[in-house]
């Protein structure tokens, strides 16, 4: 027998039994079959693109329309005047804002029925207000795809879908653990189950065929210098996800942690693509996000009242 295998740590038993469960993610949800050809055509030209075609695709499924509705007439997304069709959406909204409001209606649908002691909601409030943040703090340090960023900070944290479809005892563990100790929820899981959601999510969305773009962004959010390209984006998401947690859309407990953000190992990495960045106002930008906490808190609860 090896001596070493008899010396396993828990954290390291658990990890390599998690890793064998995710080389097979059959018990896992994927992405709506819907959805896979619509952000395929939502990736062509605008030129290219016909509104009766996306409508089309999204009224494949009755409950991803009610859910796009929804999110359409939210001031999140802009939108000029109520609208009570599909095609009206778009029309009002454009190709890009439907795509990122059918994706994210969509993954709202991954959580499990039974999430034990992690509240659903708040993890969601999170991933729709990191996505959010990410857009707009796109904007206004000029990033070049605010679109991009979008999606990327609303599919970070999927490997936490991942840990509560694969092994929920152990991940209730991790979270539990975070809670009492007040830190950050991937150095739980690492401390727990061997391993975080960074890697696990990067498996998860290998399997859903992303891009590399947003692959990089789910495995290096909290390790940007480990990030080998897209640093760029990775570094904005991870920016974007510890305001978001530092301003209360967290995963529903407080982190005992200090953050100067020109400190963070992002900023240097974002600064390098985004000048813009060094004059950026975290105060102000902080104040203006108060007024999206209250609007994603209303639609992640009307969804989850509203589950069709």
């Amino acid at each position: 027998m090896n001596p070493a295998a008899t010396h396993a740590t828990p954290a390291k038993s658990a990890g390599q039994a998690l890793r064998r469960k995710l080389k097979n993610l059959d018990h896992m949800p994927t992405i709506p079959a819907v959805l896979v050809p619509l952000l395929r055509y939502l990736e062509r030209p605008v030129e290219q693109m016909e509104i009766p075609q996306v409508v089309s695709l999204i009224s494949q499924d009755e409950s991803l329309v009610t859910k796009c509705l929804s999110l359409a007439n939210s001031p999140l997304f802009g939108r000029p005047k109520e609208v009570d069709t599909i095609h009206g959406a778009v029309v009002a909204l454009g190709m890009q804002r439907m795509r990122d409001i059918a994706l994210s209606c969509s993954v709202l649908d991954l959580m499990p029925n039974q999430a034990g002691n992690f509240n659903p909601t708040s993890f969601w409030e999170h991933s729709l207000g990191c996505a959010l943040v990410c857009r707009e703090f796109a904007r206004k340090i000029r990033y070049p795809d605010p679109g991009k960023a979008y999606l990327a900070g609303l599919l970070h944290d999927v490997g936490i879908v991942a840990h509560l479809w694969l092994a929920p005892r152990e991940f209730q563990s991790a979270v539990q653990n975070a809670q009492t100790q007040s830190i950050a929820l991937h150095e739980s899981e690492a401390l727990i189950l061997g391993t975080d959601h960074c890697e696990t999510g990067k498996l998860v969305g290998v399997r859903w065929r992303l891009t590399p773009d947003l692959l990089a962004v789910i495995a290096f959010h909290h390790t940007v210098a480990s990030a080998s390209a897209h640093r760029d984006l990775v570094a904005l998401v991870s920016l974007s996800d510890l305001l978001c947690r530092m301003s209360g859309l967290g995963y529903g407990y407080p982190e005992a942690r200090a953050v100067r953000f020109i400190e963070e190992p992002g900023f240097s990495v974002l600064l390098q693509e985004c000048p813009a960045l060094l004059d950026f106002d975290w105060a102000r930008f902080t104040f203006e996000l108060e007024a999206y906490m209250e609007e994603v808190h209303r639609l992640v609860a009307a969804f989850y009242r509203n589950p069709n």
